[in-house]
């Protein structure tokens, strides 16, 4: 062995590469339905360093891959979450209040412990990052102390009850989440034959049933040709209607416009025909379906938009971004020149559009640097993770500005962020590896495990009990915001095959991420600097 650590010593992008093939090789094993995904490099990273070390040779991976990485993924976790970051940031602010102080409360409990058991700042840090399992934390701990290898140590003893302990709680909320009822409707589409008299329009039966239900074909008696409904249009009595939206959405509007019809308006395809075409043309991207003015254009809707794997209803003000694929509903003949306008090709799915990649990833490394001054003389930055990620927030919300777009697809920011991670993973296990051996030795592990389980347990039980008891949350719902909370995978992937994918689950997740993840970064910075 001693003439392969010799050979890694000396290729270090040689040894990034493979410890990430080893690594993720181990953390796609599963036992009872969990792995360690991601986490499975940090351990691999750090085991073979030390293996490595204890034979006399020092492998390590470059710093600047490790910071290049931990951005590349605060980055593309930005610009995925922004869309429905600052929509959270409203509409469930007693939420995320009650979670940040949940989190003060762990950190609290931390830095108590810690100091009662004469840890450094840098170890203080580190173990709060580990217990909450949160990898950009560790970054931001690390650089704020100045000692990221003992943060590090602090991160990897404390990290494997955070991913555990956080799992007993999820199962909690899951087993009384058995008795939840608020289920959320799939997206269906049926067709209605309208037995009102009073002539609506279907701007006014929109303004009954609210947007979150569209119309996408109508037949005027039974044998007329099928036609793309406006807004301007009325409905009268028998004429056939076919509406798309949530299903608890779609059968209120069967009940206020007439009965379910045995035709269906969607076999016929003679008149209008749908397709699902992929959003590549940059031109389109950023706009809101109101702003593409299909209808005018084509005569044609966009009924619903599926982004990544959830379907969601084409509203007018839903924002498109490169990779959406939308469902239009349009007259046959119009059909080739839609697919043409919206792009249609599989680039969408794929363009990292490296314009918007690089002056973001610049202005957030940029903003990570700056001084900021507190009082008694001294100044703080906030990382380069924290920086990349609100640039990347704002960038993914706003979604364009001018002729440039400045989102990137769901998949193109999946791939760049799971790349990033691992990237940073590799060079944080590298790092701990030259120092894990003096906490084994020294029986320090065991204070900061046992530090590490009184703030993960502080956090989940915290969680547990205030969104279940204060905020009446579903346990469906619960396991996914713990997930998320946690900002922890292998508690989403765990949730997701016990509930077989519940939508309830990837809301409770996508309903805190965010904020749990910039809300840990910050406290971990706090944490490392004091």
């Amino acid at each position: 062995m001693n003439t392969v650590f010799a050979l890694l010593a000396e290729q270090p992008i040689l040894y990034l590469f493979l410890v990430l093939g080893i690594g993720m090789a181990f953390g796609h094993v599963k036992v009872k339905g969990v792995s360690l995904g991601a986490a499975a490099v940090l351990f691999s990273a750090l085991g073979i360093t030390a293996w490595a070390l204890a034979n006399g040779y020092e492998i390590l991976v470059p710093h600047d891959v490790g910071i290049m990485g931990l951005a590349l993924f605060a980055f593309a976790i930005g610009v995925t979450s922004g869309p429905n970051f600052f929509h959270v940031m409203r509409t469930s602010g007693g939420i995320l209040l009650a979670m940040v102080a949940v989190f003060l409360v762990g950190a609290g409990v931390t830095w108590g412990l810690g100091q009662a058991f004469d840890m450094s700042p840098a170890l203080i840090a580190g173990t709060f990052a580990g217990a909450i399992t949160n990898t950009p934390a560790l970054a931001a701990a690390g650089a704020a102390s100045g000692d990221p290898a003992t943060a590090t140590v602090g991160y990897s003893i404390s990290y494997l009850y955070g991913v555990l302990g956080m799992l007993a709680f999820a199962m909690l909320a899951l087993n009384y989440g058995k008795n939840d009822t608020d289920a959320p409707s799939p997206i269906i589409n049926r067709t209605v034959r309208i037995e009102r008299d009073d002539d609506p329009s279907l701007a006014d039966v929109h303004a009954e049933l609210g947007e979150k239900v569209q119309f996408s074909r109508l037949r005027r008696g039974e044998d007329g040709p099928i036609i793309h409904p406006r807004s301007t249009d009325r409905i009268h009595r028998d004429d056939l209607l076919t509406v798309v939206g949530p299903e608890a959405d779609v059968r209120r509007a069967i009940d206020d416009l007439g009965h379910l019809s045995s035709h269906s308006l969607l076999t016929d395809r003679r008149y209008l025909d749908f397709r699902r075409v992929t959003v590549s043309n940059p031109k389109i991207a950023g706009h809101t379906i109101e702003e593409l003015g299909i209808e005018e254009k084509f005569g044609a809707t966009v009924s619903r938009v599926r982004r990544g794997d959830v379907d969601m209803v084409g509203e007018p003000g839903l924002t498109l971004i490169l990779g959406d694929r939308a469902r239009i509903v349009a007259p046959t003949a119009k059909m080739e020149a839609i697919s043409k306008f919206f792009g249609d090709s599989a680039r969408g799915l794929s363009d990292i559009n490296p314009v918007a990649l690089g002056f973001g990833m610049a202005l957030g490394l940029f903003i990570g640097q700056i001084q900021f001054p507190v009082p008694g003389g001294s100044s703080f930055t906030i990382g380069s993770a924290a920086g990349t990620l609100l640039v990347g927030l704002v960038m993914g919300r706003v979604g364009r500005v001018g002729k440039v777009t400045t989102a990137l697809p769901q998949t193109a920011s999946a791939v760049l962020s799971e790349l990033g991670l691992l990237l940073f993973l590799a060079y944080a296990g590298a790092n701990a590896g030259t120092q894990i051996a003096n906490a084994f030795s020294s029986g320090a592990w065991i204070t900061i495990l046992l530090v590490g389980f009184a703030t993960t347990t502080t956090v989940g039980l915290g969680l547990y009990l205030i969104m279940r008891y204060v905020f009446r949350m579903g346990g469906t719902r619960l396991s996914g915001l713990l997930g998320a909370a946690q900002t922890q995978p292998a508690v989403l992937a765990f949730c997701n095959a016990r509930t077989n994918g519940d939508a309830r689950v990837a809301l409770g997740y996508a309903m805190v991420y965010p904020v749990a993840m910039i809300a840990k970064i910050l406290i971990a910075q706090v944490l490392g600097g004091l």
